[in-house]
């Protein structure tokens, strides 16, 4: 009867290492298959964000939004409608980023549209689309290394390479 105990307990402790070690194995490829996800997605969402921000670039704008029949009034609007509806489109990235960069983001589009807004009060009702683009293209020669939006495309790189 001893030696069937004994046989008994040394099946049960084999068989019980077996399987918590095929347990963990399995828990840490699902761990590893989780983890590569999220980087997955936490990568798509700093292209996303990378890609809204150069599109908010003034010169991005003019050349998408610049259409010489419109007012100036109008291209200011146009611009400013597809930043806000660019950032709309975003809104879900900010569960994939740091505070800091969604912060960034927010800011350097805030400012984006402040910016256009200052630049399109300079115009009375009427005045032709190509003064606004040409004072939009000025500020753009006389800020270029001091852009808002170059400021946000260092932090998401920074952030992105450290992901």
């Amino acid at each position: 009867m001893l030696p069937a105990v004994v046989v008994l307990v040394a099946a049960y402790l084999i068989v019980n290492k077996f399987l918590v070690g095929e347990m963990q194995q399995k828990q840490l490829a699902l761990f590893g298959q989780h983890a590569q996800y999220t980087i997955q997605v936490r990568l798509q969402a700093y292209e996303r964000l990378t890609i809204f921000v150069e599109r908010m670039h003034p010169t991005n704008l003019i050349s998408r939004h610049y259409i010489r029949e419109m007012s100036a009034q109008d291209v200011q609007l146009a611009m400013v409608r597809a930043i806000r509806d660019e950032y709309e489109h975003n809104l879900s990235q900010q569960i994939y980023v740091s505070r800091e960069v969604w912060q960034t983001v927010k800011a350097v589009m805030e400012q984006e549209i402040t910016m256009l807004n200052r630049i399109g009060s300079n115009f009375a009702m009427g005045a032709p689309s190509a003064d606004f683009v040409k004072a939009l293209s000025e500020y753009v020669v006389n800020t270029e290394s001091t852009m808002p939006t170059a400021i946000a495309l260092e932090t998401i790189d920074r952030e992105a390479k450290n992901c």
